[in-house]
């Protein structure tokens, strides 16, 4: 997937929470998408701001106290984006070049793909500046059947966003309660009395 090539004055944990940062970001995820890809896309200014006022909103209501839970929440935030983005649908497909190959998740779900990549990108920022930790590559992102299972699920039910960005991020998804963050302390509890199931496909 392409990387952002961005690069903000203050830590990207504090920039995305800045409008005109955010909406910036976004639109350079694109491009890079489509110089990648040969898709061309039309971005929705307003849905866009939507989105980032939607999501501040809902980080903000669950951002952990404990220092401990730091690490988890940037994933659960990068979640909650995804979420988001999947919900107001800032982006629309205008073009892809012709002989594109439909069993590539760029052209399976093209909008989708930006979301997940501009998503994954933010985090594996987050994750490198603020506690040097590198985000892995994992076959989920680019096999088909992962992608079917995605978009066919958050079409009923968007929380499921989140537990999809965890998938494939490489880790261990929340199918159960995705939307709700669970801190370190609470989810290891939480493990001892349930084993969570994927959603069915």
């Amino acid at each position: 997937m392409s990387d952002l090539a961005v690069t903000p004055q203050m830590p990207v944990r504090k920039s995305i929470r800045r409008l005109r940062w955010f909406i910036r970001a976004f639109e350079d995820q694109v491009a890079r998408v489509e110089a990648d890809t040969g898709n061309r896309f039309a971005c929705d200014e307003k849905r866009l701001s939507a989105v980032f006022v939607e999501w501040l909103r809902a980080f903000e209501a669950q951002k952990p106290t404990l220092a401990e839970d730091r690490l988890p929440y940037v994933g659960f935030a990068a979640g909650l984006m995804l979420r988001t983005l999947i919900s107001q649908k800032p982006l629309s497909l205008t073009s892809r070049p012709a002989g594109h190959d439909e069993t590539n998740p760029a052209y399976f779900w093209p909008e989708g793909y930006v979301y997940v990549a501009f998503c994954l990108n933010i985090r594996a920022l987050v994750l490198a500046q603020d506690f040097d930790e590198e985000q892995e590559m994992v076959p989920a992102l680019t096999e088909l059947r992962s992608w079917w299972s995605f978009r066919e699920n958050v079409e009923e039910d968007d929380n499921l966003a989140i537990a999809f960005l965890d998938l494939f991020a490489g880790e261990a998804p929340d199918w159960e309660t995705p939307e709700l963050f669970r801190g370190r302390r609470t989810g290891e509890i939480a493990q001892r009395f349930y084993t969570a199931l994927p959603p069915e496909d």
